[in-house]
């Protein structure tokens, strides 16, 4: 068997059936593996939307993503989106194109080391030989998947292709993980002797799918709960427990619950989205994660390292006799932020348009949102009921990414409807994947807010009283036209103009693009100064 088609064969044996990325020269044989094995190559218009598609395919199949990008510039442009599968926590494999031995250390046109530049943004670089093809590759899928989950970069030397694979039934043996000594008798003291305790939920959590184990849970120990942004929608916006979204719009009311308690339980709570020490008032901190992390130091901290089905068992050491109701003031709190929110509607901005979708879209659809102002608003405001999904990145919290999310979403669920919002700075760095949207006919409609600003930009320069600089995109229309590359854009300046649009373009099976124009004042009222 040659590299390629053992490649070939080692992804589709894993569950891989796409590719996303730009081939190159050398890429050749491989996408003639891909094909011959099975596997689709999803041709995109920047090697950054590739990485971006493999993160989201892994979220939504559990089966590792892959993307390939060529030598030097491919490789810089897909070390973006490998970035975000890095700090995200999704499982990918990174393919690119690398020079021959012969080369690799020589002063070559597009040769920098791949090694060194995917080091800080993967879990494991290699550079593939024919000799440990086998090794290398058992290696990269076993490790993209071990706790936490990222990814793995594989350099494909440029002359391996067609040589023969060495070994290739090789048996990669799993490395044991040390065993990690919890101090469970002082955890479980701190959990039966709180009366106000906080659960605050992360990103870890959402992604190993808690949610059934914690609404059972709750059933028994009515305490509040505060979700990181990743982890909206593990539980629904209506439980009695539900408090809201820390670090997103008005979640400075979230402080009226967390000041009050005596304990924080973080359950699957990733600091890569937002530190404990950023809003935890000075309590007891239990955290309850599958490796042992990085945590504040100083006060009372203790951890839990272990699967899932362990942290709700030592979480029965809670006394739910001893426990304060609190369930008034998370319900005061609920109508606090939503009576605040229901008042932005005398004008057609981000919360009226925002409103709109939510009123519109079917059950079960998936939402894609891309970096800025929007997101904070999203993150809170947004109804994951029925089934809906929430797609975003905030531990890498890149730019450009909610485009071709959705085209990542669209293809791996094509039975979804896929909605993108994004504000008009993300749609301009990812303008070229409408194309890709319409090379694969992917009907995802994609939301732009035109505001004609970087407005969280604009926002943070006004807390500093800084005049603006450097946040202006552009004048006039976003668009100018009724199509855009092809695909059709339909203006929306008012609530019904959107609600018309949106009717619309669920009505097409074909990509769209809603050009939202909004007045962009909602933000200065909403987004908490962090």
């Amino acid at each position: 068997m040659t590299v390629a088609d053992h490649i070939a064969d080692q992804l589709f044996k894993a569950g891989v059936r796409r590719v996303f990325g730009i081939p190159g020269g050398s890429s050749i044989p491989y996408l003639e593996a891909f094909r011959k094995r099975g596997i689709d190559f999803i041709l995109v218009s920047h090697e950054a939307a590739a990485g971006i598609m493999a993160d989201v395919s892994a979220r939504l199949s559990g089966v590792p993503g892959v993307c390939h990008a060529t030598f030097g510039p491919g490789a810089t442009n897909i070390s973006t989106g490998v970035g975000g599968a890095f700090l995200d926590r999704s499982p990918v494999i990174v393919l690119t194109s690398e020079l021959s031995d012969s080369l690799i250390n020589r002063t070559t046109q597009m040769n920098i080391s791949h090694q060194q530049l995917f080091s800080p943004v993967t879990r494991l670089t290699l550079r593939l030989s024919a000799e440990h093809a086998a090794e290398m590759m058992k290696k990269a899928l076993t490790t993209c998947l071990e706790e936490y989950p990222g990814p793995v970069h594989i350099g494909l030397p440029a002359d391996i292709a067609y040589n023969e694979v060495q070994d290739p039934d090789f048996k990669h043996k799993e490395g044991s993980r040390s065993k990690i000594n919890n101090d469970i008798s002082s955890i479980a003291a701190l959990l039966a002797t709180s009366k106000k305790p906080v659960l605050a939920a992360g990103l870890t959590a959402k992604r190993l799918g808690t949610g059934e184990k914690l609404l059972t849970f709750l059933e028994k120990y009515n305490i509040p709960v505060v979700l990181t942004p990743m982890a909206k929608g593990l539980i629904p916006e209506d439980h009695p427990s539900y408090a809201g979204v820390l670090f997103h719009v008005l979640s400075n009311h979230l402080a009226n619950i967390y000041d009050d308690c005596d304990l924080v339980i973080g359950l699957g709570y990733d600091q890569v989205e937002y530190n404990y020490e950023s809003w935890m008032p000075d309590v007891a901190l239990i955290h309850f994660d599958t490796i042992k992390a990085d945590l504040p130091e100083g006060g009372i901290v203790k951890s839990f390292t272990g699967d899932k089905d362990e942290w709700f068992s030592v979480l029965e050491n809670l006394d739910h006799q001893k426990l304060v109701p609190r369930e008034k003031k998370i319900k005061s709190i609920r109508r606090e932020i939503l009576t605040a929110l229901g008042g932005f509607s005398s004008k057609f901005g981000p919360v009226a348009a925002l409103r709109v979708l939510r009123e519109e879209l079917p059950a079960g659809s998936i939402l894609t949102a891309d970096v800025g102002s929007h997101l904070h608003l999203i993150g809170q405001f947004w109804d994951c009921s029925g089934g809906k999904e929430l797609i975003m990145t905030n531990g890498w919290s890149g730019m450009g990414f909610g485009l071709p999310a959705a085209l990542a979403a669209s293809i791996c669920k094509p039975e979804k409807k896929v909605v993108c919002i994004t504000g008009d700075g993300g749609f301009l760095m990812m303008a070229g994947e409408i194309i890709t949207a319409r090379r694969y006919n992917l009907p995802v409609i994609v939301v732009v807010f035109s505001d004609n600003e970087l407005n969280l930009i604009r926002l943070k320069q006004n807390w500093r009283n800084i005049p603006s600089a450097a946040t202006e995109l552009y004048r006039g229309d976003l668009f100018l036209s009724d199509s855009f590359l092809g695909v059709k854009v339909l203006r929306a300046v008012s609530t019904i103009s959107m609600e018309e649009a949106v009717k619309k373009a669920l009505q097409l099976d074909e990509p769209v693009i809603i050009n939202a124009v909004i007045d962009p004042d909602d933000y200065k009222y909403l987004v908490v100064k962090q």
